[in-house]
């Protein structure tokens, strides 16, 4: 269990000023956030498809509420001090003060920050058609009601934009400049297809440009230096951990169904000594041993 002096947004902050670009990696529940941390992450970050999916079993459809993110971001934030982004799909509910109490709910669970979209309440996965967004003034609303909402000025509030898909890149950085403008920490431009869109939104925009690398979609899994090249600010990888989990759980089922054994697939298994040592279960055996033998009467 962490203890942590400052708060998550401080941590976030500091690590993008530290890492540039900033790296950001999925994570979908407690031991992925601390085998990220093992591998040297700064950031880690909690999506709503991943969510829905892989705690719910359901697409990415705005169909996650409140109540299911915060019990995934207080878990991981049990856990690690690595700071944690949230995605909150349009604010996970209607109004202001929907948005409102996401805000402060997930400053309370122990989140560092969220980026909030400008697609419609019944929304779409970000690379998919058929995204629909709404009014410039109406995302202005949540960005100011996210932003007021806020108790700890550290706190990172991030806009999402999916205007690029319907409206181009000249209208969509009309709407960035808005949304900064708004109180937005960064800005996540989502279904992003050249290295030179990003750098238009980077020369535009004061606040930091968010990519978000996410594979088998419409965006090139461009790499940190191209991203960089660019000034971009920071850099995304949502789901490549969950997919790979997810593959990977897929073949050993297979492999147990069809040959009545895992033997074949052991060497791709986490061993128990490495799950073990990731979530500090010796610590945890060696105070129990302590507790216990304290309490043996002298003989």
């Amino acid at each position: 269990m962490h203890r942590a002096s400052e708060s998550a947004g401080k941590r976030f902050r500091k690590a993008m000023e530290a890492e540039k670009p900033l790296q950001i990696v999925g994570a979908m529940n407690a031991l992925h956030a601390l085998l990220a941390k093992e591998a040297g992450f700064q950031a880690i970050y909690l999506s709503g498809g991943g969510l829905s999916a892989g705690t719910l079993g359901l697409p990415d459809l705005g169909l996650i509420t409140l109540q299911d993110v915060l019990i995934e971001v207080e878990r991981i934030s049990f856990v690690t001090d690595t700071p944690l982004l949230v995605d909150v799909d349009t604010g996970l509910g209607p109004s202001a003060f929907n948005i409102a109490r996401t805000v402060k709910s997930l400053m309370r669970a122990g989140a560092a920050g969220l980026h909030i979209e400008d697609q419609v309440g019944a929304k779409r996965c970000g690379h998919r058609p058929g995204k629909e967004v709404v009014t410039t003034e109406e995302m202005i609303d949540r960005i100011k009601a996210a932003v007021d909402a806020r108790t700890d000025p550290d706190f990172v509030i991030g806009a999402r934009t999916d205007a690029l898909a319907s409206e181009g890149l000249e209208k969509t950085i009309e709407r960035a400049l808005h949304y900064q403008e708004a109180g937005a920490d960064f800005l996540f431009a989502e279904g992003v297809t050249h290295l030179e869109t990003y750098k238009a939104f980077v020369e535009k925009l004061q606040i930091p440009v968010l990519a978000n690398i996410t594979e088998f979609g419409v965006t090139p899994l461009f790499t940190r230096e191209e991203l960089a090249s660019v000034g971009i600010g920071l850099i995304l990888y949502p789901l490549s951990a969950f997919r790979a989990a997810n593959k990977a759980a897929l073949e050993v089922y297979q492999q147990i169904r069809t040959k009545g054994t895992q033997k074949e697939c052991i060497a791709r298994m986490q061993t128990r000594d490495e799950l073990y040592r990731t979530i500090g279960y010796y610590a945890y055996e060696k105070k129990l041993d302590e507790l216990f033998h304290s309490k043996k009467p002298a003989s």
